[in-house]
């Protein structure tokens, strides 16, 4: 067990948890809805430090990431527990686990530093779960990998509250945020959560400079609405800028939507296309095959960049992280 940052005493004996918008105030003994934070005789303890679910090498585009370290490998690490409760979680075997000592590896900060080092990866990805109801550990690891010239990426959902969003993205250079849809209603009732924090985590992000990518998975009859698409894509252009990757990905059915069709391929290239014409330059389809729709382009001259077949990337007209043709500066982190 690892002492937790992130909370406060109150007068009544609980604690109150100020890590994530959910504040939850737990008794001695009480785990917090995510399951890895408790109330031990009233010190609040992460019990996930150092004892990942899972953990794998994956190329960076898997994340996914596009404009960051392209072609690059990635050390990722999750461990139990989720401060969400997603409906259609398509990691819902680690995301609802509750934190099981038998199930867990034991793998300290500096040991992920060792296996990033030997297995040749440039940068450590904190996902599969929430990184967010780990933040010590990932903090803790993310800056020992700056010593080390390790770059480190959150996957995450946003759920984090703006007192906390500065410690914990300190050594943090870029951020896929899934943006689950741009409707309250939809986070509340799909995820038992709200809309307004994560839109938050995105402001803040941007102010911390953090390289941003944003994930949207299109459930059919959900959040496919072409109003609430437009209102999105309009929301990210002002808040966010133009350059901002966004990727729309495939939902397929799983855990407690297994009622709701796949989404068709001609769904996500109509979203894509409505998203540009809007004013978003680079924007990307995942979870189905189709080259053209994963490949980068210059947003200036419209020259490939960078070939994509799903994992596999090839570099073409991009040096120095800018359009060999034309001589643009492509937005991301390339080198």
């Amino acid at each position: 067990m690892h002492k937790a940052l992130f909370y406060e005493q109150l007068d009544d004996g609980r604690l109150l948890c100020t890590l994530c918008p959910r504040n939850c105030k737990l008794k001695s003994g009480q785990h917090g809805f995510c399951y890895v934070r408790q109330n031990i005789d009233g010190t609040m303890y992460n019990l996930a430090y150092g004892r990942p679910y899972a953990v794998n090498v994956d190329p960076v585009e898997k994340k996914p990431l596009y404009h960051f370290l392209p072609g690059t490998k990635i050390l990722s690490i999750g461990t139990s527990g989720c401060n969400m409760a997603c409906k259609y979680c398509q990691n819902w075997d680690i995301s609802k686990a509750k934190f099981d000592q038998k199930r867990a590896l034991d793998l300290p900060p500096s040991r992920i530093i060792q296996m990033a080092v030997h297995y040749e990866s440039k940068s450590i990805a904190y996902t599969y779960n929430e990184p967010t109801i780990f933040a010590e550990y990932a903090m803790d690891t993310a800056r020992m990998g700056k010593e080390v010239n390790l770059k480190n990426v959150m996957v995450t959902n946003g759920y984090i509250t703006p007192s906390a969003i500065e410690s914990v993205y300190r050594d943090i250079d870029a951020a896929n945020v899934d943006l689950k849809a741009f409707d309250d209603k939809f986070y509340q009732k799909l995820t038992l959560s709200h809309l307004e924090p994560v839109l938050e985590c995105l402001r803040y992000l941007k102010k911390l400079n953090v390289w941003i990518e944003i994930t949207n998975l299109v459930i059919p009859t959900y959040n496919d609405d072409q109003k609430t698409i437009a209102r999105m894509c309009e929301w990210i252009l002002k808040e966010l800028d133009e350059f901002v990757p966004v990727h729309f990905t495939a939902f397929h059915p799983d855990y407690k939507l297994k009622n709701i069709s796949p989404t068709t391929p001609g769904t996500l290239f109509r979203i894509r296309k409505q998203a540009m014409d809007i004013g978003l330059k680079y924007v990307y389809v995942g979870n189905i095959m189709d080259d053209d729709a994963s490949n980068t382009y210059c947003h200036k001259c419209r020259s490939l960049l960078i070939k994509r077949s799903w994992y596999s990337t090839e570099i073409r007209n991009l040096q120095n992280g800018h359009c060999s043709k034309c001589q643009t500066r492509i937005p991301g982190i390339f080198h």
